[in-house]
């Protein structure tokens, strides 16, 4: 039986929410979070299959991310997101069946959200981005800066005019470098059309610029800030693209060490930073499988 996705509204945390659903809305709650430069459209081939399983699923466009609200407190560091996947648990009626599913800042989310409040959880499933003691071992390293090049030229005021010129040539230069070989035809119409005003795109720049400012960090999301950092207890299953052009695939073994009992950590061969998409008939199997334990 074919699902069908649909797109609904709903207030989580008193910032409105634009997201995509498919599947029984009395089945256990699967929150699938997105990145950058990305949107909700990225779980497309997951959320029918998700739904066929039995899942409620959700993909929120993230806050900034049009048609939901670029919020009203100018907060994106990367705490305000975990927090904002515990308002859309209560927001969704979700109950401790539910599961999370994150790619690239996604995963951030997730991992804050798994660690923060552990009992809305049952399992966990990030792509791409590490947890955070693999990531600290990596991030700083010369490839790893040199890849990471275009969060560094965020901080630049500059980048608001720059990413945002001859419709957007820069994003899709990212996609064209992280996926090497994808055709982002459909994603990049997706992302112009979530990014397509200064204020969206400030947005999402805001998420690069709020790692690096101490004025961006807010004290209220101390909590979830500190937890992003952490590693969810519980079990967790971790993707990484081998040919991914954003993160290094030689964070794995880390991750691996890393990551709470019962947990797997995968290279896909053949894809890059947007694996789900690259290789969705691999990625899928693994997380069904993996959910369905």
């Amino acid at each position: 039986m074919a699902h069908t996705t649909v797109e609904k509204q709903i207030e989580a945390g008193g910032l409105p929410f634009t997201y995509l659903t498919a599947g029984p809305e009395d089945g256990p709650l699967a929150l699938c979070l997105h990145g950058f430069p990305d949107t909700a459209h990225t779980y497309r081939h997951l959320l029918p299959e998700l739904a066929a399983a039995g899942f409620r699923a959700v993909a929120p466009f993230s806050r900034g991310y049009a048609p939901t609200a670029v919020p009203a407190d100018g907060r994106y560091q990367t705490g305000a997101l975990a927090r904002d996947a515990v308002a859309l648990h209560d927001a969704l009626g979700g109950d401790d069946r539910a599961v999370l599913i994150g790619h690239d800042w996604g995963a951030q989310a997730t991992y804050g959200a798994a660690v923060s409040a552990p009992e809305r959880w049952r399992k966990v499933v990030a792509m791409a981005v590490p947890v955070g003691p693999a990531l600290a071992g990596s991030f700083f390293t010369y490839d790893q800066i040199k890849r990471s090049f275009y969060m560094y030229f965020f901080q630049n005021p500059l980048a608001d005019v720059l990413v945002a010129a001859d419709d957007q040539a820069f994003i899709a230069r990212l996609w064209a470098d992280w996926s090497p070989g994808y055709d982002a035809t459909e994603d990049l119409a997706a992302v112009r059309r979530a990014l397509g005003t200064p204020e969206n795109l400030a947005a999402a720049l805001g998420y690069y610029r709020a790692l690096f400012d101490p004025a961006e960090q807010s004290p209220e999301l101390a909590a979830e800030q500190q937890a992003v950092g952490g590693v969810p207890p519980q079990p967790t299953l971790y993707l990484h693209g081998a040919q991914d052009g954003c993160m290094g695939a030689d964070t794995v073994d880390a991750v691996r060490a890393a990551l709470s009992p019962g947990s797997e950590a995968v290279v896909v061969e053949g894809a890059g930073h947007f694996l789900h998409l690259e290789r969705p008939d691999e990625v899928n199997r693994h997380i069904l499988g993996f959910l369905a334990d």
